[in-house]
Protein backbone atom coordinates (compact mmCIF):
# COMPACT_ATOMS: atom_id res chain seq x y z
CA UNK A 1 0.00 0.00 0.00
CA UNK A 2 2.97 2.48 0.66
CA UNK A 3 4.79 1.37 -2.88
CA UNK A 4 1.15 2.42 -4.11
CA UNK A 5 1.09 5.62 -2.54
CA UNK A 6 4.91 6.30 -3.42
CA UNK A 7 4.34 5.86 -7.09
CA UNK A 8 1.03 8.12 -6.94
CA UNK A 9 2.71 10.71 -5.34
CA UNK A 10 5.68 10.64 -7.58
CA UNK A 11 3.24 10.44 -11.02
CA UNK A 12 1.44 13.66 -9.47
CA UNK A 13 4.96 15.39 -9.40
CA UNK A 14 5.51 14.52 -12.46
CA UNK A 15 2.38 15.87 -13.78
CA UNK A 16 2.61 19.09 -11.69
CA UNK A 17 6.11 19.68 -13.52
CA UNK A 18 4.84 19.44 -16.73
CA UNK A 19 1.62 21.70 -16.56
CA UNK A 20 4.10 24.22 -15.32
CA UNK A 21 6.57 23.47 -18.26
CA UNK A 22 4.02 24.25 -20.13
CA UNK A 23 2.12 27.45 -18.57
CA UNK A 24 5.56 28.85 -18.45
CA UNK A 25 6.33 28.18 -22.38
CA UNK A 26 3.29 29.54 -23.32
CA UNK A 27 3.72 32.72 -21.50
CA UNK A 28 7.07 33.07 -23.15
CA UNK A 29 8.99 32.97 -19.53
CA UNK A 30 10.61 29.34 -19.64
CA UNK A 31 13.85 30.22 -20.17
CA UNK A 32 13.99 32.93 -17.18
CA UNK A 33 12.41 30.10 -15.27
CA UNK A 34 14.63 27.53 -15.25
CA UNK A 35 14.66 24.47 -12.34
CA UNK A 36 16.96 26.42 -10.00
CA UNK A 37 14.79 29.23 -10.08
CA UNK A 38 12.54 27.23 -8.06
CA UNK A 39 14.35 24.58 -7.01
CA UNK A 40 14.76 25.76 -3.37
CA UNK A 41 10.70 24.98 -2.58
CA UNK A 42 11.12 21.90 -4.10
CA UNK A 43 14.06 19.57 -4.46
CA UNK A 44 14.51 16.19 -5.09
CA UNK A 45 16.99 14.05 -2.58
CA UNK A 46 19.82 14.06 -4.52
CA UNK A 47 19.60 17.37 -5.05
CA UNK A 48 20.07 18.21 -1.07
CA UNK A 49 23.50 15.48 -1.45
CA UNK A 50 24.74 18.02 -3.89
CA UNK A 51 24.28 20.83 -2.19
CA UNK A 52 25.54 18.82 1.19
CA UNK A 53 28.74 17.81 -1.16
CA UNK A 54 29.04 21.71 -2.46
CA UNK A 55 28.48 23.73 1.18
CA UNK A 56 30.89 24.48 3.53
CA UNK A 57 29.53 22.29 6.21
CA UNK A 58 32.49 20.37 6.29
CA UNK A 59 35.43 23.22 6.08
CA UNK A 60 36.59 24.85 9.03
CA UNK A 61 38.29 28.46 8.31
CA UNK A 62 40.05 29.04 5.37
CA UNK A 63 43.79 30.41 5.55
CA UNK A 64 46.21 32.05 3.33
CA UNK A 65 49.67 33.31 3.62
CA UNK A 66 50.70 35.07 0.22
CA UNK A 67 54.13 36.41 -0.33
CA UNK A 68 55.59 37.90 -2.48
CA UNK A 69 59.65 37.72 -1.61
CA UNK A 70 61.30 40.46 -3.94
CA UNK A 71 61.52 44.28 -3.47
CA UNK A 72 62.69 46.62 -6.76
CA UNK A 73 60.41 47.82 -9.19
CA UNK A 74 61.90 45.50 -11.97
CA UNK A 75 60.27 43.03 -9.47
CA UNK A 76 56.88 44.92 -9.98
CA UNK A 77 55.52 40.91 -11.08
CA UNK A 78 55.63 39.20 -7.87
CA UNK A 79 53.84 42.03 -5.89
CA UNK A 80 51.30 42.19 -8.70
CA UNK A 81 51.04 38.30 -8.24
CA UNK A 82 50.39 38.41 -5.13
CA UNK A 83 48.21 41.29 -4.65
CA UNK A 84 45.75 39.84 -7.50
CA UNK A 85 45.86 36.85 -5.47
CA UNK A 86 44.38 37.96 -2.61
CA UNK A 87 41.46 40.27 -4.24
CA UNK A 88 40.80 36.05 -5.63
CA UNK A 89 40.75 35.08 -2.20
CA UNK A 90 38.62 37.28 -0.71
CA UNK A 91 36.21 37.52 -3.24
CA UNK A 92 35.96 33.80 -2.87
CA UNK A 93 34.74 34.12 0.85
CA UNK A 94 38.30 34.45 3.14
CA UNK A 95 37.82 36.82 5.44
CA UNK A 96 40.74 39.17 5.78
CA UNK A 97 42.27 38.36 9.33
CA UNK A 98 42.35 34.97 7.79
CA UNK A 99 44.89 35.97 5.23
CA UNK A 100 48.32 37.08 6.04
CA UNK A 101 50.10 39.55 3.15
CA UNK A 102 53.84 39.72 3.06
CA UNK A 103 55.20 42.28 0.57
CA UNK A 104 58.52 44.79 0.62
CA UNK A 105 55.54 47.32 -0.60
CA UNK A 106 57.87 49.55 -2.31
CA UNK A 107 56.05 49.31 -5.82
CA UNK A 108 52.54 50.86 -5.92
CA UNK A 109 53.89 54.26 -4.79
CA UNK A 110 57.04 53.98 -6.58
CA UNK A 111 58.13 56.98 -9.00
CA UNK A 112 58.27 55.03 -11.50
CA UNK A 113 54.91 53.77 -11.67
CA UNK A 114 52.70 55.34 -14.15
CA UNK A 115 49.62 54.89 -12.00
CA UNK A 116 50.81 55.53 -8.41
CA UNK A 117 48.47 53.10 -6.10
CA UNK A 118 47.86 51.33 -8.25
CA UNK A 119 48.77 47.78 -9.46
CA UNK A 120 47.88 45.44 -12.35
CA UNK A 121 48.45 41.96 -13.29
CA UNK A 122 46.84 42.11 -16.97
CA UNK A 123 47.14 44.59 -19.97
CA UNK A 124 43.78 45.30 -19.38
CA UNK A 125 43.18 44.37 -16.09
CA UNK A 126 41.87 46.47 -12.64
CA UNK A 127 43.71 47.74 -9.73
CA UNK A 128 45.11 44.62 -7.52
CA UNK A 129 46.57 46.88 -4.64
CA UNK A 130 43.79 48.56 -3.34
CA UNK A 131 42.50 47.16 -0.05
CA UNK A 132 45.43 44.67 0.42
CA UNK A 133 46.65 44.82 4.36
CA UNK A 134 50.16 45.48 4.98
CA UNK A 135 50.85 42.81 7.50
CA UNK A 136 54.71 42.74 6.48
CA UNK A 137 56.60 45.01 4.48
CA UNK A 138 60.06 46.45 4.39
CA UNK A 139 62.48 44.98 6.70
CA UNK A 140 59.67 42.42 8.00
CA UNK A 141 59.31 40.44 4.48
CA UNK A 142 61.90 37.88 5.82
CA UNK A 143 62.12 33.92 6.72
CA UNK A 144 61.88 34.43 10.35
CA UNK A 145 58.70 36.11 10.27
CA UNK A 146 57.36 33.58 7.59
CA UNK A 147 57.63 30.65 9.70
CA UNK A 148 56.51 32.60 12.86
CA UNK A 149 52.92 32.88 11.21
CA UNK A 150 53.00 29.65 9.52
CA UNK A 151 53.55 28.23 13.28
CA UNK A 152 50.61 30.54 14.60
CA UNK A 153 53.69 32.00 16.65
CA UNK A 154 52.42 35.57 17.90
CA UNK A 155 55.65 35.99 19.98
CA UNK A 156 58.12 34.95 17.56
CA UNK A 157 56.80 37.55 15.30
CA UNK A 158 59.27 40.99 14.86
CA UNK A 159 57.12 43.81 13.46
CA UNK A 160 54.28 43.66 11.01
CA UNK A 161 50.67 43.44 11.78
CA UNK A 162 51.44 40.41 14.09
CA UNK A 163 48.73 38.04 12.22
CA UNK A 164 49.86 34.73 12.51
CA UNK A 165 47.72 31.33 11.03
CA UNK A 166 46.08 30.74 14.52
CA UNK A 167 44.44 27.59 12.91
CA UNK A 168 42.54 24.38 14.26
CA UNK A 169 42.60 20.77 13.63
CA UNK A 170 39.86 21.18 10.90
CA UNK A 171 40.94 24.39 8.97
CA UNK A 172 42.96 24.17 5.61
CA UNK A 173 45.52 26.68 4.89
CA UNK A 174 46.66 27.68 1.44
CA UNK A 175 50.24 29.14 0.63
CA UNK A 176 51.47 30.98 -2.38
CA UNK A 177 54.56 31.80 -2.55
CA UNK A 178 55.83 34.35 -5.93
CA UNK A 179 59.46 35.39 -6.27
CA UNK A 180 63.04 34.64 -7.83
CA UNK A 181 64.35 31.30 -6.74
CA UNK A 182 67.79 28.51 -7.58
CA UNK A 183 68.09 24.94 -6.22
CA UNK A 184 67.15 24.39 -2.86
CA UNK A 185 65.79 28.10 -2.12
CA UNK A 186 63.96 30.95 -2.52
CA UNK A 187 64.25 34.42 -2.35
CA UNK A 188 63.20 37.27 0.31
CA UNK A 189 64.39 40.81 0.14
CA UNK A 190 65.82 40.72 3.58
CA UNK A 191 68.68 37.89 3.75
CA UNK A 192 68.77 35.01 4.53
CA UNK A 193 67.37 33.18 1.90
CA UNK A 194 64.22 30.35 2.42
CA UNK A 195 65.96 27.21 2.45
CA UNK A 196 64.48 24.18 1.01
CA UNK A 197 65.13 21.82 4.43
CA UNK A 198 64.05 24.54 6.89
CA UNK A 199 60.87 25.28 4.99
CA UNK A 200 59.74 21.63 5.44
CA UNK A 201 60.74 20.98 8.73
CA UNK A 202 58.32 24.30 9.72
CA UNK A 203 55.38 22.22 7.67
CA UNK A 204 56.32 19.09 9.59
CA UNK A 205 56.40 21.28 13.14
CA UNK A 206 52.93 22.41 11.72
CA UNK A 207 51.79 19.15 11.10
CA UNK A 208 53.20 18.07 14.06
CA UNK A 209 51.04 20.24 15.93
CA UNK A 210 47.47 18.88 14.72
CA UNK A 211 46.36 22.51 13.88
CA UNK A 212 45.29 21.83 10.28
CA UNK A 213 43.42 19.48 8.47
CA UNK A 214 45.06 19.94 4.65
CA UNK A 215 47.29 22.50 3.78
CA UNK A 216 47.53 23.62 -0.42
CA UNK A 217 50.95 24.98 -1.55
CA UNK A 218 51.33 26.60 -4.92
CA UNK A 219 55.25 28.02 -5.73
CA UNK A 220 56.18 30.67 -8.30
CA UNK A 221 60.25 30.49 -8.67
CA UNK A 222 63.26 29.33 -10.38
CA UNK A 223 64.01 25.11 -9.72
CA UNK A 224 61.41 25.83 -7.69
CA UNK A 225 60.52 22.01 -7.81
CA UNK A 226 63.74 21.21 -5.71
CA UNK A 227 62.20 23.07 -2.80
CA UNK A 228 60.49 19.83 -2.15
CA UNK A 229 62.51 17.31 -4.44
CA UNK A 230 63.14 14.17 -2.56
CA UNK A 231 62.10 15.59 0.66
CA UNK A 232 58.89 16.62 0.87
CA UNK A 233 56.81 14.00 2.86
CA UNK A 234 53.58 12.58 1.76
CA UNK A 235 51.77 11.89 4.76
CA UNK A 236 51.64 15.70 5.80
CA UNK A 237 48.23 16.00 4.42
CA UNK A 238 49.65 18.74 2.28
CA UNK A 239 49.57 18.97 -1.61
CA UNK A 240 52.48 21.42 -3.47
CA UNK A 241 52.57 22.62 -7.11
CA UNK A 242 55.76 24.18 -8.50
CA UNK A 243 56.01 26.89 -11.00
CA UNK A 244 59.01 24.78 -12.71
CA UNK A 245 61.08 21.52 -12.04
CA UNK A 246 64.23 21.31 -9.97
CA UNK A 247 66.77 22.49 -12.82
CA UNK A 248 64.79 25.05 -14.67
CA UNK A 249 63.82 28.50 -15.01
CA UNK A 250 60.56 30.14 -14.17
CA UNK A 251 59.04 32.71 -16.63
CA UNK A 252 57.78 36.26 -16.58
CA UNK A 253 55.13 37.24 -18.77
CA UNK A 254 53.05 40.22 -20.31
CA UNK A 255 56.24 42.06 -20.47
CA UNK A 256 57.39 45.13 -22.75
CA UNK A 257 57.72 44.26 -26.43
CA UNK A 258 55.93 41.19 -26.18
CA UNK A 259 52.59 39.73 -27.38
CA UNK A 260 50.37 40.51 -24.94
CA UNK A 261 52.21 43.89 -23.52
CA UNK A 262 51.42 46.00 -21.13
CA UNK A 263 49.97 49.04 -21.83
CA UNK A 264 53.18 51.63 -23.57
CA UNK A 265 54.18 53.73 -20.16
CA UNK A 266 54.97 50.34 -18.28
CA UNK A 267 58.94 49.38 -18.46
CA UNK A 268 58.38 46.22 -16.67
CA UNK A 269 56.65 42.51 -16.69
CA UNK A 270 53.55 42.36 -15.18
CA UNK A 271 52.66 38.58 -14.27
CA UNK A 272 54.50 35.35 -13.87
CA UNK A 273 53.59 32.89 -16.34
CA UNK A 274 52.78 30.35 -13.97
CA UNK A 275 51.13 32.48 -11.67
CA UNK A 276 48.88 34.20 -14.24
CA UNK A 277 47.61 31.06 -15.13
CA UNK A 278 45.99 29.47 -12.06
CA UNK A 279 44.79 32.91 -11.02
CA UNK A 280 42.89 33.33 -14.57
CA UNK A 281 41.98 29.95 -14.40
CA UNK A 282 40.22 30.28 -10.76
CA UNK A 283 38.58 33.47 -11.86
CA UNK A 284 37.40 31.85 -14.89
CA UNK A 285 35.84 28.70 -13.08
CA UNK A 286 33.83 27.88 -10.54
CA UNK A 287 35.75 26.47 -7.78
CA UNK A 288 32.46 24.33 -6.37
CA UNK A 289 33.26 22.43 -9.42
CA UNK A 290 36.40 22.16 -10.23
CA UNK A 291 39.14 20.54 -8.75
CA UNK A 292 42.55 20.67 -8.00
CA UNK A 293 43.89 18.25 -10.49
CA UNK A 294 41.81 20.63 -13.33
CA UNK A 295 43.40 23.34 -12.65
CA UNK A 296 46.98 21.12 -12.62
CA UNK A 297 46.05 20.31 -15.82
CA UNK A 298 44.82 23.35 -17.17
CA UNK A 299 47.44 25.53 -16.03
CA UNK A 300 50.70 22.73 -16.83
CA UNK A 301 49.57 23.45 -20.36
CA UNK A 302 49.76 27.04 -20.46
CA UNK A 303 52.66 27.04 -18.44
CA UNK A 304 54.34 24.55 -20.68
CA UNK A 305 53.88 26.41 -23.88
CA UNK A 306 52.23 24.45 -26.65
CA UNK A 307 55.74 24.12 -28.97
CA UNK A 308 56.96 21.52 -26.13
CA UNK A 309 58.27 23.73 -23.17
CA UNK A 310 60.98 25.12 -25.27
CA UNK A 311 59.55 28.39 -23.92
CA UNK A 312 58.13 27.38 -20.71
CA UNK A 313 58.51 25.44 -17.52
CA UNK A 314 57.13 22.14 -16.25
CA UNK A 315 54.54 22.74 -13.22
CA UNK A 316 55.23 19.88 -10.90
CA UNK A 317 53.66 18.33 -7.60
CA UNK A 318 54.69 16.78 -4.33
CA UNK A 319 53.58 15.69 -1.24
CA UNK A 320 50.22 14.25 -0.73
CA UNK A 321 48.78 13.98 -4.22
CA UNK A 322 45.76 12.17 -3.54
CA UNK A 323 44.45 15.46 -2.43
CA UNK A 324 44.12 16.68 -6.39
CA UNK A 325 40.27 15.40 -6.38
CA UNK A 326 39.20 17.78 -3.30
CA UNK A 327 37.70 21.08 -5.01
CA UNK A 328 39.64 24.35 -5.36
CA UNK A 329 36.72 26.28 -3.19
CA UNK A 330 38.11 24.17 0.27
CA UNK A 331 41.50 26.67 -0.20
CA UNK A 332 40.44 29.51 -2.42
CA UNK A 333 36.82 29.87 -1.31
CA UNK A 334 33.87 30.14 -3.42
CA UNK A 335 32.77 33.46 -5.61
CA UNK A 336 28.89 33.31 -6.50
CA UNK A 337 29.53 35.33 -9.69
CA UNK A 338 31.61 32.24 -10.73
CA UNK A 339 28.49 29.82 -10.59
CA UNK A 340 27.72 29.72 -14.28
CA UNK A 341 31.24 28.99 -14.98
CA UNK A 342 31.81 25.69 -16.41
CA UNK A 343 33.78 22.71 -14.29
CA UNK A 344 35.74 22.27 -17.24
CA UNK A 345 38.04 24.85 -18.81
CA UNK A 346 37.97 24.00 -22.64
CA UNK A 347 39.21 27.49 -23.46
CA UNK A 348 41.58 28.63 -25.91
CA UNK A 349 44.46 28.74 -24.33
CA UNK A 350 46.56 32.03 -26.12
CA UNK A 351 49.67 31.40 -26.39
CA UNK A 352 51.97 34.55 -24.23
CA UNK A 353 55.41 35.34 -25.21
CA UNK A 354 57.49 35.08 -21.92
CA UNK A 355 61.17 36.21 -20.70
CA UNK A 356 63.56 34.06 -18.49
CA UNK A 357 62.66 35.30 -14.98
CA UNK A 358 66.26 36.03 -14.31
CA UNK A 359 66.87 37.95 -16.94
CA UNK A 360 63.61 40.28 -16.28
CA UNK A 361 65.46 42.80 -14.73
CA UNK A 362 67.40 43.91 -17.34
CA UNK A 363 64.71 44.31 -19.70
CA UNK A 364 63.00 46.16 -17.09
CA UNK A 365 66.68 48.62 -17.26
CA UNK A 366 66.86 48.55 -21.13
CA UNK A 367 63.29 49.28 -21.45
CA UNK A 368 63.75 52.53 -19.09
CA UNK A 369 66.94 53.25 -21.10
CA UNK A 370 64.79 53.77 -23.95
CA UNK A 371 61.99 55.09 -22.63
CA UNK A 372 64.52 58.12 -21.35
CA UNK A 373 65.18 60.83 -23.55
CA UNK A 374 67.77 62.74 -21.29
CA UNK A 375 71.37 62.53 -22.52
CA UNK A 376 72.93 62.39 -18.76
CA UNK A 377 70.37 59.96 -17.26
CA UNK A 378 70.76 57.37 -20.49
CA UNK A 379 74.11 57.69 -19.77
CA UNK A 380 73.85 56.75 -16.08
CA UNK A 381 71.15 54.14 -17.03
CA UNK A 382 73.65 52.35 -19.65
CA UNK A 383 76.54 52.13 -16.88
CA UNK A 384 74.02 50.84 -14.54
CA UNK A 385 73.38 48.06 -17.05
CA UNK A 386 76.76 47.24 -17.85
CA UNK A 387 77.73 47.02 -14.19
CA UNK A 388 74.79 44.29 -13.64
CA UNK A 389 76.06 42.00 -16.76
CA UNK A 390 79.63 42.27 -15.32
CA UNK A 391 78.67 41.32 -11.92
CA UNK A 392 76.84 38.43 -13.20
CA UNK A 393 79.61 37.49 -15.83
CA UNK A 394 82.07 37.87 -12.41
CA UNK A 395 79.61 35.44 -10.50
CA UNK A 396 79.62 32.67 -13.36
CA UNK A 397 83.20 32.56 -13.72
CA UNK A 398 84.16 32.94 -10.19
CA UNK A 399 82.06 29.81 -9.73
CA UNK A 400 83.66 28.06 -12.68
CA UNK A 401 87.10 28.72 -11.71
CA UNK A 402 86.33 27.77 -7.96
CA UNK A 403 85.17 24.34 -9.45
CA UNK A 404 88.34 24.12 -11.71
CA UNK A 405 90.64 24.58 -8.48
CA UNK A 406 88.64 21.99 -6.24
CA UNK A 407 88.82 19.45 -8.98
CA UNK A 408 90.91 20.39 -11.61
CA UNK A 409 90.02 21.78 -15.48
CA UNK A 410 88.47 18.57 -16.53
CA UNK A 411 86.04 17.60 -13.69
CA UNK A 412 85.00 20.81 -12.04
CA UNK A 413 82.13 21.50 -14.68
CA UNK A 414 80.88 18.16 -14.68
CA UNK A 415 80.87 18.04 -10.93
CA UNK A 416 79.59 21.10 -10.53
CA UNK A 417 77.16 21.10 -13.40
CA UNK A 418 75.47 17.31 -12.61
CA UNK A 419 72.11 16.90 -11.71
CA UNK A 420 71.09 14.15 -8.94
CA UNK A 421 67.86 11.64 -10.04
CA UNK A 422 64.76 12.37 -9.78
CA UNK A 423 63.52 11.83 -6.03
CA UNK A 424 66.88 12.40 -5.01
CA UNK A 425 67.39 15.86 -2.67
CA UNK A 426 69.38 18.63 -4.00
CA UNK A 427 72.11 18.06 -1.11
CA UNK A 428 72.41 15.61 1.56
CA UNK A 429 73.90 18.26 3.94
CA UNK A 430 72.03 21.49 4.30
CA UNK A 431 73.83 22.97 6.78
CA UNK A 432 77.28 22.59 4.38
CA UNK A 433 75.15 24.44 1.88
CA UNK A 434 74.61 27.30 3.73
CA UNK A 435 78.31 27.74 5.52
CA UNK A 436 79.30 27.01 1.77
CA UNK A 437 77.20 30.23 0.84
CA UNK A 438 78.38 32.39 3.70
CA UNK A 439 81.81 31.61 2.52
CA UNK A 440 81.11 32.55 -1.53
CA UNK A 441 79.83 36.17 -0.56
CA UNK A 442 82.39 36.53 1.75
CA UNK A 443 84.48 37.11 -0.26
CA UNK A 444 83.24 37.14 -4.04
CA UNK A 445 79.93 39.43 -3.08
CA UNK A 446 76.33 38.31 -3.40
CA UNK A 447 75.05 36.24 -5.35
CA UNK A 448 71.97 38.40 -6.14
CA UNK A 449 68.41 37.04 -7.57
CA UNK A 450 70.15 36.13 -10.81
CA UNK A 451 73.05 34.25 -9.07
CA UNK A 452 70.63 32.02 -6.68
CA UNK A 453 71.27 29.98 -10.19
CA UNK A 454 74.90 28.80 -8.66
CA UNK A 455 73.21 26.70 -5.41
CA UNK A 456 73.84 23.25 -7.38
CA UNK A 457 77.05 24.25 -7.84
CA UNK A 458 77.73 24.29 -3.97
CA UNK A 459 75.41 22.22 -3.39
CA UNK A 460 77.56 19.34 -5.35
CA UNK A 461 80.28 20.73 -3.55
CA UNK A 462 78.85 19.68 -0.50
CA UNK A 463 78.42 16.15 -1.54
CA UNK A 464 81.64 15.51 -3.59
CA UNK A 465 82.94 16.66 0.28
CA UNK A 466 85.56 19.65 -0.22
CA UNK A 467 87.32 21.02 2.85
CA UNK A 468 86.57 24.27 4.50
CA UNK A 469 90.35 25.12 4.19
CA UNK A 470 90.22 24.02 0.72
CA UNK A 471 87.37 25.88 -0.50
CA UNK A 472 88.09 29.33 0.99
CA UNK A 473 91.44 29.15 -0.63
CA UNK A 474 89.75 28.51 -3.84
CA UNK A 475 87.04 31.87 -3.16
CA UNK A 476 90.30 33.83 -2.13
CA UNK A 477 91.93 32.85 -5.52
CA UNK A 478 89.02 33.63 -7.60
CA UNK A 479 87.57 36.41 -6.03
CA UNK A 480 90.45 38.47 -5.18
CA UNK A 481 90.85 41.93 -5.93
CA UNK A 482 86.40 42.46 -6.23
CA UNK A 483 85.31 45.25 -5.56
CA UNK A 484 82.30 44.71 -3.04
CA UNK A 485 80.74 48.30 -3.26
CA UNK A 486 79.11 47.39 -6.64
CA UNK A 487 77.34 43.96 -5.36
CA UNK A 488 74.68 46.10 -3.47
CA UNK A 489 71.39 45.74 -5.66
CA UNK A 490 70.41 48.83 -4.33
CA UNK A 491 73.26 50.64 -6.26
CA UNK A 492 71.49 51.24 -9.66
CA UNK A 493 68.58 53.43 -8.21
CA UNK A 494 66.10 50.74 -9.31
CA UNK A 495 66.79 47.70 -7.08
CA UNK A 496 65.94 45.81 -10.06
Amino acid sequence: MADHHHSVISINFAMWVFVMVLVLGFSGNFQAARLDRWESAIRMPVEKDDEARDGDQDVGTRWAVLVAGSSGFGNYRHQADVCHAYQLLRKGGLKEENIVVFMYDDIAMHDMNPRPGILINHPQGDDVYAGVPKDYTGEHVNTKNLYAVLLGDKKAVTGGSGKVVDSKPNDRIFIYYSDHGGPGVLGMPNLPYLYAMDFINVLKKKHESGSYEEMVIYVEACESGSIFEGIMPKDLNIYVQTASNAEENSYGTYCPGMEPSPPPEYPTCLGDLYSVAWLEDSESHNLKKETIEQQYQTVRERTSKPNGYTLGSHVMEYGKKSMRSEKLYLYQGFNPASVNFPPNGNQQITPIEIVNQRDADVLFMWKMYKMTDESEKKKEMLKQIKEKVSHRNHLDVSVKLIGTLLYGPEKGPSILNSVRSPGLPLVDDWGCLKRVVRLFESHCGSLTQYGMKHMRAFANICNHGAFQDSLEEACLAACSGYDHGQLHPSNTGYSA
